[in-house]
Formats: structure tokens, C-alpha cells, sequence
């Protein structure tokens, strides 16, 4: 049989995973067989993840910073609206969200039990009229993305925090793709820039990590005790994360490339990553086809539903947004050579 060979990421262009950094995947392989879960077992593993969590904290502003390395966005934000519902005394919480969210939050709505609320957007961010509307004494979580799946837009977060706690809601951040980016821009977004709660930040998107290898933070220890259940038999007495058994390698890599990479080599990779997106939107421009300006270093391009599966057929690896754009996500393996490749493909697709 022939042996199976992994995704080659030549013309992946939509994803938000990336080739892990040589130091994130030799440290990956080196801690396959253990489990953070058991942390008194595997004891080197579990001073990795507190290294990985401290990194994480300096990443977004956070001293001392009390959190875990998840499987992913996806479990963090589950567990960020867990956070937000325990905390809360009423029988009928409900969660806000801006309709750019994450679809994680309607899994985390259908497994939590709580209403979601969807605010509109105004030029592709969280219209904050809205969300004041839809808030009320039962909202125990208003969520800001910074960094969004389809635009890469940052909602107003620190405007965010303050509509919450009119409700004594809790503000929770999506950092999941951007937090490795908004360090080297402008934007108001993190724990030192205004008072949100929690946050989820993946190292195995920008951060460079292998894949399983997310990250939630919180503001302080007493928010994760919301999570806590007893574990009996194990040297430990209690557990906040999700799941039980954990990826030791995920941890392991995000510890590494961490120390490898921040803060000089994370701004390296966002600055080629924002002249790329650059690039790519006036090329497009030069060429007449229709784009969405670029904040965060990810291209939504005007192409008609025909010519994105023409670029399919092509290799290219393009997902849509919901309004129907091709996603161009400027990953550090995409590089000034592919899109040049893209942009001759899409020439000839229009």
C-alpha cells in the first residue's frame, strides 16, 4: 500500500492552520506518548504548559496569567461561556455575539444550554447599538472578536467591556487567529487594554504551534474555578480543562516555538504577512477585481461562485466567506511567489 503523504501547503490559501516551526515540531515529536492531563504523572509536560500559559500571558498583557493549553479555539470558547453561566445567578442566561463570531459559540449554546443572541455588524465589526439593545439582567457573557474568521476585522473591545458590566456580564475575547498579529498594530484588544475576562488565543494559527494546540486565559484563578470538577484517582485533586487526556505534544510545541519566536519573530511574520496582503489587494485593484480593504492581514476578493471553483480545479485551496468572497488568510507559508501564482490563476479565471 502507499504510504499516505500529508497536505502539501503550496496553494492552501483559506486555511488558519500553518507548517509548524522546526522547533515546534521537533518538540512535538519528542512529547507524543505524555498527557498534561495527569500532571503528576507527567510532570515535565505539565511545567511545559505553565511556560506555554505564562508566554501566553506576555502575548496579551497578562501577568501571572491562570489558563491552559486547549485542543483549540473551539474548546476555549465552549469553555469561556461554561466560565460565563456557572459564575451567573440566573435560571436563563444568555450569551451576545456579533454575527462574525465563530460557529464554536452556537456549539457551545447547544451544549450549554444557553440562549445566543446575535447582534448585526457595521462595516464587518460588532455594532455596538445593537448589542446594548440585546443585553439584559440574564446576559452573562458578551463576546468581542479580535481578529475575525472571514475579514480579519477587530470589534471594539474596550466599548464591549462597558456593556457588559452595565449587566455584571463577563467580556470574553476571540483571539484565536489574531492574537499572535494585534501585538504589532494599533488596536485596543488585549488584557492590558481594557478589563475583559477571558480569552482564547491558539498558538497553532499564527503562533506557528503543531496542531492541537490552542489557549484559554483568564483574568484571574477564581474564574477557571467555575471550571473545576474532583479527579479522585489521579495525583492531582481537580481539573479545569474539557477534555481529560491531552495532547502532550501540542503543549510541548507551543511551549518552544513561543520562546523561539516572541516577540522578534512575530513581528517579522506579521510585517511579511501585512506587505503580502498589501501586495495581493492592489494587484486585484490593478486588475479590476473587487476586494475588502484589509485590516488584519486576511483578503476577502469578489469572485463569482464559478470562477472560485474554477480556482479549485486549479489546486488552489479557497474557502468562501458567507457574502460568497474567496478568504485569502496570509499565513507565514504563503508566500510573495504563490500569490503571484494565485493572481495569474485568478486572471484567467475572470
Amino acid at each position: 500500500m502507499q504510504r499516505a503523504q500529508p497536505q502539501d501547503f503550496s496553494r492552501v490559501l483559506s486555511s488558519m492552520c500553518t507548517e509548524p516551526h522546526p522547533v515546534a515540531r521537533e518538540a512535538a515529536e519528542r512529547f507524543l506518548a505524555t498527557n498534561p492531563g495527569d500532571p503528576g504523572t507527567y510532570e515535565t509536560v505539565a511545567k511545559l504548559e505553565r511556560k506555554a500559559v505564562a508566554l501566553l500571558g506576555e502575548v496579551t498583557g497578562l501577568d501571572d496569567a491562570p489558563g491552559y493549553v486547549t485542543s483549540g479555539g473551539t474548546e476555549a470558547n465552549i469553555q469561556a461561556v461554561r466560565i460565563a453561566r456557572n459564575r451567573a445567578d440566573t435560571r436563563t442566561p444568555n450569551v451576545v455575539v456579533p454575527q462574525s463570531a465563530h460557529f464554536s459559540f452556537w456549539k457551545a449554546a447547544d451544549v450549554l444550554g444557553v440562549e445566543l443572541r446575535t447582534a448585526p455588524l457595521e462595516g464587518y465589526e460588532a455594532n455596538l447599538e445593537a448589542v446594548q439593545e440585546l443585553v439584559d439582567e440574564d446576559t452573562v457573557m458578551v463576546l468581542g472578536v479580535a481578529g475575525t474568521t472571514e475579514y480579519g476585522r477587530v470589534d471594539d473591545i474596550p466599548a464591549l467591556v462597558d456593556i457588559a458590566d452595565e449587566v455584571d456580564a463577563l467580556t470574553h475575547v476571540d483571539a484565536a487567529w489574531g492574537g499572535f498579529v494585534l501585538p504589532f498594530t494599533d488596536h485596543d484588544w488585549d488584557f492590558a487594554d481594557a478589563d475583559i475576562d477571558t480569552m482564547t488565543i491558539d498558538p497553532h494559527k499564527m503562533g506557528q504551534a503543531a496542531v492541537p494546540a490552542g489557549g484559554l486565559l483568564a483574568r484571574g484563578p477564581e474564574l477557571l474555578d467555575e471550571l473545576a470538577i474532583d479527579t479522585p484517582y489521579l495525583e492531582s485533586h481537580s481539573q479545569v480543562t474539557l477534555t481529560g487526556t491531552r495532547s502532550g505534544a501540542g503543549v510541548a510545541s507551543a511551549a518552544a516555538v513561543m520562546a523561539e519566536l516572541w516577540p522578534a519573530g512575530y513581528r517579522e511574520q506579521y510585517e511579511t504577512s501585512r506587505s503580502n496582503a498589501r501586495w495581493l489587494a492592489d494587484a486585484l485593484a490593478a486588475r479590476d477585481v473587487g476586494y475588502v480593504e484589509p485590516d488584519l492581514p486576511i483578503v476577502a476578493i469578489d469572485l463569482a461562485h464559478d470562477a472560485i471553483d474554477d480556482l479549485r480545479e486549479f489546486g488552489w485551496r479557497v474557502s468562501r466567506t458567507e457574502a460568497g468572497e474567496a478568504r485569502v488568510v496570509m499565513m507565514p507559508h504563503v508566500t510573495r511567489s504563490m500569490l503571484e501564482e494565485f493572481v495569474a490563476d485568478v486572471e484567467r479565471v475572470v
